[in-house]
């Protein structure tokens, strides 16, 4: 736990700094309905009277938990996004013997948000986590009719249906990733370790998604600037996060057309990519966790500490009193809370000493980037609207 107390400390300095300034596989959710809870075969009895049975949660002997996950679109085996966040909880239950389940909405709406969110209440849960941007209205209404439940908010803020109100009651905290800086380290690394035919293959455009894109873009552009070259980017986004035949079919013909690196963005769409990029010789840059394991064509991960956020916000639930309540925080490199795992990369040119001072030129703001909107908190509504001059994006 040496890394989460550190980012602990980080996520606590950043709290206090706020108060004097006055600032997505296959469906294996051990509920998969609000209406009930099915009960899952094949428990087991560790030590501690708890049971942890097939689908991964940790309850108490009787059933009960405490802690609770809703997943976004996709499940806690999307090797991303819900995963990331579920193995965070996991970790922090296993190491401080806590208790913990998970629901799949029935779908992927506000009304099921809500429902999925308002079971798990009434099944006992005292600290709800809810990783996704389309959780913002969901938590926006839950958690005013439940004060004395903690609700934390991955990669949103909460707010009603028109955005005309924003809130972040007492008993929630919205945590959101510098995406942007991240998707920057991947696309420069890219450039600069030989690529000139790149792609960006997203799921749903959500903003942290576009944001994932849009510092990929601006990352190729500032390496092939420094190159004094000119790289090529097909970019697309799906209309949602699973792994679909339609999406490898896409990323298959990318390949054949002559891309060399993909980078593959939005729970398991991902998969897809890499099973295109398997078949054509084609390679792929990974999304949220380190993907490496997952197939041999993936040469890095645009990686953002989902666990370790997930890890420090129930411990300040367990241990400081949810301080962080109220707050909406920012997590970037500055809080070495994204990065390329450098130690499972397979770049051949970018060295570490590259990845370093890059990393270093984000963490103390040398470096400022273009997120999904622009300065007056307006969306940009395309990669091609960045003013890049050094990459050729030809968005589908």
């Amino acid at each position: 736990m040496k890394k989460s107390k550190k980012l602990l400390a980080l996520l606590l300095s950043l709290v206090m700094i706020a108060g004097l300034a006055a600032c997505g596989g296959g469906n294996q959710g051990n509920t998969e309905t609000p209406s009930g809870n099915t009960e899952t075969p094949g428990a087991e009895t560790p030590s501690g009277g708890t049971v942890t049975d097939s689908a991964g949660s940790i309850l108490n002997a009787d059933g009960t938990f405490e802690i609770a996950m809703i997943t976004d679109k996709g499940d806690i085996n999307d090797k991303s996004f819900n995963q990331g966040t579920w193995e965070g909880i996991l970790t922090y239950c296993q190491e401080n013997g806590k208790t913990c389940k998970y629901y799949k909405p029935v779908d992927a709406t506000t009304d099921d948000y809500v429902a999925a969110m308002e079971q798990a209440i009434a099944d006992g849960a005292k600290v709800v986590v809810t990783p996704g941007f389309l959780f913002e209205e969901p938590v926006y209404i839950v958690q005013e009719n439940h004060p004395d439940v903690k609700f934390v908010l991955i990669d949103g803020n909460p707010h009603n249906a028109d955005y005309s109100d924003f809130k972040t009651a007492d008993n929630t905290v919205g945590i959101l990733f510098s995406e942007e800086q991240v998707g920057y380290l991947a696309g420069y690394a890219a450039v600069k370790d030989g690529y000139t035919k790149l792609g960006f293959f997203g799921g749903q455009p959500v903003p942290a998604v576009i944001r994932y894109g849009y510092g990929y873009v601006q990352g190729a552009n500032d390496a092939a600037k420094e190159l004094g070259i000119t790289v090529d980017m097909r970019y697309f986004n799906t209309d949602g996060f699973d792994a679909t035949p339609e999406a490898q079919t896409r990323a298959a013909s990318w390949y054949t057309a002559g891309t060399e690196i993909v980078f593959g963005c939005g729970g398991s769409v991902g998969n897809s990519v890499m099973a295109a990029a398997e078949q054509n010789g084609g390679l792929v840059i990974g999304v949220d966790v380190d993907q490496s394991t997952e197939s041999s064509t993936v040469v890095s991960s645009a990686m953002k500490g989902l666990s370790s956020a997930v890890e420090q916000m129930l411990d300040s639930y367990y241990n400081d009193n949810f301080s962080v309540g109220g707050q909406n925080l920012t997590l970037g490199a500055a809080e070495d809370a994204v990065k390329l795992p450098m130690d499972t990369s397979k770049w051949e040119t970018f060295t570490q000493a590259d990845y370093d001072a890059l990393f270093a030129k984000l963490a103390n703001g040398e470096i400022t980037l273009q997120k999904d909107t622009d300065a007056d908190g307006n969306p940009i509504a395309s990669p091609a609207d960045l003013g890049c001059t050094n990459v050729n994006v030809t968005v589908e």
